[in-house]
């Protein structure tokens, strides 16, 4: 199908391929993007995002917009996160030259993606004596790759990352197994490939994913906002830049802060990588008790009132999806996930 500048086609198992019309800019594209997304969703949730993005810049990016879960998103976090892992490979397959590697996911499948970058996940090759005596061992690679691809945005949209509890076959819980390295999959390893990571979190008016676990905070972590003055921006209420914590919460504070033994344990394994965080809020608007949807902006009729695609295809997007070498732009406070915000 033809959109203008954007040509789409769809795939044989599920999910949609979107790139530039032009044939020379498809070709050179070389940064894959893979957008996932929730349950009960499909793969035409994300094409007007997909869409966008390939009109601001149609020789850099090639979007696959998932859909090997739709009516299947009740199978479980794993087994979708399964068939997720093998639909990337059969697009890497059939689209030679490319080189990055980028994933968006919109609630459960931020889960679903997180799962399947521990089956892509390949470490990197040993570093020789030379590169470490030149000083060239800090190179691009040097944390792994993802389906043989350069790790660049890993990009969760009111993601309950702190929000599975079940139990199965008598293992621990699965999002509890994602907070590390095992025998199944290399799951922090491989999050932690990505050079950068970022979750946009409402803080009200989402019924189905709460503020706390889309942001992987504690309560006492959950920062102060107000009305953004942002005229571009309007719903951005704040931003803050997490850095790395190794530490672990002392004990007593869990009952303080609310949180199960099971969910201090997803903060501190989570915390072990750098977060972006963007903290988001409708209330202005009209569409405020859709919040879980409409930060997504599934439509041109949505766009004005969402915040993803402007924040990322404007501040965001030119400047760090494509290079990723830094934080978001306008941050309002830092964090240390081991003492909350300062």
């Amino acid at each position: 199908m033809e959109n203008g500048a954007v040509c789409s086609t769809g795939t044989a198992n599920g999910g949609e391929d979107v790139y530039s019309c032009k044939e020379s800019d498809a070709f050179s594209a070389d940064h894959l993007v893979v957008m996932v997304h929730g349950i009960l969703g499909s793969a035409s949730d994300w094409k007007f995002g997909a869409e966008q993005f390939i009109k601001r810049l149609p020789d850099k990016v090639y979007v696959h917009c998932s859909e090997r879960n739709m009516s299947l998103t009740l199978d479980g976090v794993d087994v979708m996160g399964e068939r997720l892992a093998d639909e990337v490979l059969e697009v890497i397959k059939r689209k030679p030259g490319l080189k990055k590697i980028s994933f968006v996911a919109h609630s459960v499948g931020g889960l679903v993606a997180r799962y399947a970058i521990g089956k892509l996940y390949k470490p990197p090759s040993r570093v020789s004596g030379d590169e470490i005596s030149s000083g060239n061992s800090c190179n691009d690679e040097s944390k792994g790759t993802i389906a043989d691809l350069q790790p660049i945005n890993f990009i969760t949209v009111a993601t309950p990352h702190l929000g599975s509890r079940d139990n199965d076959d008598e293992k621990p819980p699965l999002l509890r197994r994602m907070v590390d390295d095992n025998s199944e999959y290399p799951f922090m390893s491989a999050l932690r490939a990505f050079k950068r990571r970022v979750v946009y979190a409402n803080v009200d008016y989402d019924h189905i994913v709460g503020w706390r676990t889309s942001s992987i905070r504690r309560n006492s972590e959950l920062p102060k906002w107000e009305d953004s003055i942002d005229e571009k921006y309007p719903h951005i209420v704040y931003e803050e830049w997490c850095k790395v914590s190794e530490g672990k919460q002392c004990e007593s504070t869990t009952e303080n802060d609310g949180l199960d033994e099971l969910e201090e344990e997803l903060v501190n394994g989570l915390s072990r990588v750098a977060w972006e965080k963007v903290d988001v809020s409708f209330h202005n608007s009209r569409f405020r008790f859709a919040a879980h949807s409409v930060i997504q902006v599934k439509d041109s009729y949505m766009h004005s009132e969402g915040v993803f695609l402007g924040y990322e295809m404007n501040s965001g997007y030119s400047g760090h999806f494509l290079k990723a070498q830094s934080p978001i732009v306008r941050l309002r406070g830092e964090c240390d996930p081991a003492r909350g915000i300062r």
